[in-house]
């Protein structure tokens, strides 16, 4: 958003179907009542899948949910490849 006079302002995103929990995936985020990492989605998209092949793989999930998971690792860019980056089967 700009503000004018050429500064930009970031906007918070909220992210309703996010959560990250110690006791789920080690406090990795996640897609709310699943075990579903947010990176396992982002994974995926990076390998050229579309949000409703992403859907198909987990057909528990919701389109939103899926775009959600989508725009936090863009909001979280550094702590999704991080994490991608840790997982062993990377």
């Amino acid at each position: 958003m700009d503000c004018g006079n050429g500064c930009r302002v970031k906007t918070a995103t909220e992210h309703p179907y996010i959560a990250k929990t110690a006791e789920v995936c080690g406090g990795e985020p996640t897609i709310k009542g699943t075990r579903i990492a947010v990176r396992l989605v982002a994974q995926r998209w990076r390998w050229g899948q579309s949000p409703e092949e992403i859907r198909e793989a987990y057909p528990h999930l919701t389109l939103a949910q899926v775009f959600d998971a989508l725009s936090y690792a863009e909001d979280h860019p550094a702590e999704i490849e991080q994490l991608i980056q840790e997982d062993p089967n990377h």
